[in-house]
């Protein structure tokens, strides 16, 4: 296992659904990486889960990590709304599992890491979530100028 990251990420879309942006912010050591991208037509909870699975991706080994998101959707995904889906096949409360293509690579792309998951809240001042949320803003305005 490599040594311990940090990882803060965001997504968004304006509007929702919309074009959106998603950002990852890796910390290693005085190491920071950061990584961003856009979709031309998405949701917020979408992005909020590519910004994780990206970051992830970018991760080569193994790793202890401990994953920021302000998104309630995914922390609550992985953390309380996953064991069940899988025990049911995939199937929630109203039926299939909104956007079970990411939350499934989310899985595969989070096993080889010791992840812990945490939700800190947006727009408080975290000044690594707030570079998270201006690199998301930043790569969804690129979209517009295509």
């Amino acid at each position: 296992m490599t040594g311990e990251l940090i990882i803060y990420t965001d997504g968004g879309c304006d509007p929702n659904p919309g074009p959106g942006g998603w950002a990852a912010l890796i910390i290693e050591g005085e190491t920071h990486r950061e990584l961003s991208g856009a979709e031309a037509h998405s949701t917020n909870n979408r992005m909020e889960l590519t910004a994780a699975i990206e970051a992830l991706r970018a991760i080569r080994g193994s790793a202890a990590i401990t994953l920021y998101t302000d998104s309630q959707y995914l922390k609550r995904g992985i953390d309380e709304w996953m064991p069940r889906w899988l025990a049911k096949k995939w199937r929630g409360t109203s039926g299939p599992v909104a956007n079970q293509d990411l939350w499934q690579e989310l899985l595969r792309v989070s096993r080889n890491h010791k992840v812990n998951w945490c939700w800190l809240p947006g727009h408080t001042g975290n000044p690594y979530n707030e570079r998270v949320d201006y690199l998301c803003n930043h790569a969804r305005s690129k979209l517009r100028l295509k």
